[in-house]
């Protein structure tokens, strides 16, 4: 909810919200989620494509990489909303792989239905999202589902699989925050010939219609999915 709400707030407000205003709010965001993670699950990590050995890691360092991986998959998947339904489908993807991931492991079975339930409200959401949209959710939506993400995969005991699961997504927003971001702490530009988002690389330079934009970055998701998958169910 208070993702959401800052989202909102944000799309509301006269005056749009700095990157640094909204990079420190989603910041207190992750660390309250580490905290509760912790609080009520422990610090042992699995590592499904690798034989499913586990691996335990000390609490304040599993806390930073909570909060790291919390922070990253909000921004991210929130960059990734620029395009009538991408964003949503990826976001789809990605939960019902961890779904899948969970039946497999047998883990997150307490958080399995929550998955289901909200992959039904997106789905619902890209009903009127597709293109042309008459629905868009804004960064209230999108934090929200990028949140969701984190959560899910960390209730999955396996969150190393958040970079194969939601590479799409990484990829996608990720890159516009590492040049972003080197350019306002170091006064470095890096991919100077390569737009960011990468969604709009592909769209204005390369001229994929935004369907094409979707069904494509759809499709290496779902491959990827069914990579990890068959790897885990090796």
């Amino acid at each position: 909810v208070i993702c959401m709400v800052t989202g909102f707030l944000d799309d509301a407000s006269e005056k749009p919200w700095g990157e640094l205003k909204k990079g420190i709010l989603d910041l207190c965001v992750a660390i309250l989620v580490a905290m509760t993670f912790l609080h009520y699950n422990d610090n042992t990590i699995r590592l499904a494509l690798f034989q499913r050995a586990e691996l335990v890691i000390p609490k304040a360092l599993f806390a930073v990489l909570i909060v790291a991986l919390v922070w990253v998959s909000v921004n991210v998947t929130n960059c990734a909303d620029g395009v009538d339904g991408l964003s949503g489908t990826l976001a789809i993807i990605s939960i019902m792989t961890i779904y899948v991931v969970d039946r497999i492991l047998g883990t997150g079975q307490d958080f399995s239905f929550l998955i289901l339930l909200f992959a039904a409200c997106i789905l619902g959401y890209l009903w009127y999202n597709a293109t042309p949209s008459r629905l868009l959710m804004g960064d209230a939506g999108s934090r929200a589902m990028g949140l969701f993400i984190s959560i899910a995969i960390l209730k999955s005991g396996s969150p190393i699989l958040y970079i194969p699961i939601a590479l799409v997504l990484i990829l996608d927003g990720g890159l516009g925050l590492i040049k972003v971001g080197l350019i306002r702490a170091f006064g470095i530009h890096i991919m100077t010939k390569i737009r960011t988002p990468l969604h709009d690389q592909v769209r204005k330079v390369w001229g994929w219609s935004n369907t094409q934009t979707v069904f494509r970055f759809a499709i290496i998701q779902i491959i990827l999915a069914v990579a990890v998958v068959y790897g885990i169910g090796l």
